[in-house]
């Protein structure tokens, strides 16, 4: 797996990893899909049975990260550098709105979503400035 904003990770004992895919996204000013910013999303099966998908730029650093299955991943792991400044938004969160609930941390730099119920997590984190061109926060999914 992954660390937000760094090179991918190997995958962690028990899981497993699908091969890349290759996306094409087109800019906003309606580029050719040949001059289109590409990335690549990598997917892995935690022991779990959480899926992390790791979204790519060109250059190999991961720009998204997002999650689906009963366990939330390791979250320290998959944030990297950036886990103190989440959790210092999910501290300011739960002071004003409690424990309970969607977690929904939105910083300059950047942005974490994540909910759902026992044996039913998901969610997702990506670095705003750091989003190829014609890439957006639906696409890290």
């Amino acid at each position: 797996m992954a660390a937000l904003g760094g090179d991918p990770l190997t995958a962690p004992p028990g899981a497993t990893a699908t091969n890349a895919v290759v996306r094409a996204a087109v800019g906003a000013s309606g580029a050719s899909s040949a001059s289109a910013s590409s990335y690549t999303v990598r997917s892995t099966t935690l022991a779990s049975g959480t899926i992390v998908n790791e979204y790519l730029s060109t250059e190999g650093t991961v720009f998204g990260i997002a999650w689906r299955g009963p366990r939330v991943p390791d979250l320290a792991t998959l944030l990297g550098s950036y886990f103190p400044q989440y959790q210092q938004g999910l501290l300011a969160q739960r002071a004003e709105r409690g424990a309970r609930g969607q977690v929904s941390v939105q910083d300059s730099g950047l942005v974490v979503r994540s909910g759902g119920h026992m044996g039913a997590f998901a969610g997702s984190a990506y670095l705003p400035q750091s989003l190829p061109a014609g890439v957006s926060a639906s696409d890290i999914q």
